[in-house]
């Protein structure tokens, strides 16, 4: 039933043009979405009660972060993009490696950026990095659902063919003929909404005071929601399907589930602590 079929909203992929300064909408989700998580961040810090005393990182120690981590995203997202999405290519064109703004981001090489940002800021201040870890995470799906959203926007990284009689099958018009699967929404549904919702509960059930709880916890929810939204977003061309018709985003999800429920058993084993009441 073609008729069924949703005509893809062709959008401009310039989000803002102020004469020569032009901001497209993937890097319009990066500044929202870091913003957007510092203000939550911020919020959940100064609440002692959620972390059963004084939160072990302070407000001037995260304004300080904000610039460890935005780089740790940019740094480790294009290296893991190379690496593991297109090495042949930026092997043969090096020069293309740090023109980001023909796109080409990895989540995974974010991932391990904003790792080594949260390891190398905690030591340097000497701060909890299992604490500092939880409160990254906790603000990690905002950025996640702002740049599915942008994927979306710019008509890229698109679903397989989907079944015309879908109601919400789309036509993309760089996808070819066929309907398609609009998976980039699924990914900021399960990467972002409903991630960031079950954080939100546990830290409202007194997840803070257990360090390393959340961020084990997004670790392991995020790589079931990826492979979950692998099964409907096409491979990279360049990749195709690997072994047993898996994705690269399949094979690099299945160790963060191994190591965040690793970090789970690890922190519900340490005792808790006491909660206290909210300062005036």
């Amino acid at each position: 039933m073609p008729f069924l079929l949703i005509d893809f909203p062709v959008f401009n992929p310039v989000a803002v043009a102020l004469g020569p300064v032009v901001i497209r909408w993937y890097a319009l989700a990066y500044i929202c979405g870091i913003v957007l998580g510092w203000i939550y961040a911020r919020s959940l810090i100064k609440k002692e009660r959620l972390w059963g005393g004084p939160a072990p990182i302070t407000l001037p120690q995260l304004d300080d972060f904000i610039l460890w981590v935005t780089l740790g995203i940019i740094v480790g997202g294009r290296t893991g993009y190379v690496l593991f999405y297109n090495l042949p290519f930026f092997i043969a064109h090096p020069g293309e490696i740090l023109e980001l703004w023909k796109g080409g981001m990895s989540f995974h090489g974010g991932f391990m950026g904003c790792v080594v940002a949260v390891m190398w800021f905690a030591r340097k201040n000497h701060i909890s990095i299992l604490s500092l870890g939880d409160i990254t995470t906790a603000v990690g799906p905002i950025g996640l659902f702002l740049g599915r959203l942008a994927n979306f926007i710019n008509s890229e990284l698109w679903g397989r063919h989907a079944d015309p009689s879908l109601p919400w099958a789309m036509i993309f018009p760089n996808g070819g003929p066929l309907p398609r699967h609009p998976s980039q929404l699924y990914e900021a549904g399960l990467e972002g909404i409903l991630l960031f919702t079950v954080l939100a509960i546990m830290i409202r059930m007194g997840a803070l005071k257990r360090p390393g709880l959340i961020l084990g916890s997004f670790i392991t929810i995020y790589g079931f929601a990826r492979i979950t939204g692998e099964f409907f977003r096409e491979p990279d061309p360049q990749l195709g399907f690997l072994w047993g018709g898996l994705t690269m985003g399949m094979l690099l999800s299945v160790p963060m589930i191994i190591v965040g429920a690793i970090i789970i058993v690890a922190s519900i084993r340490r005792r808790a602590k006491e909660p206290v009441p909210d300062t005036v």
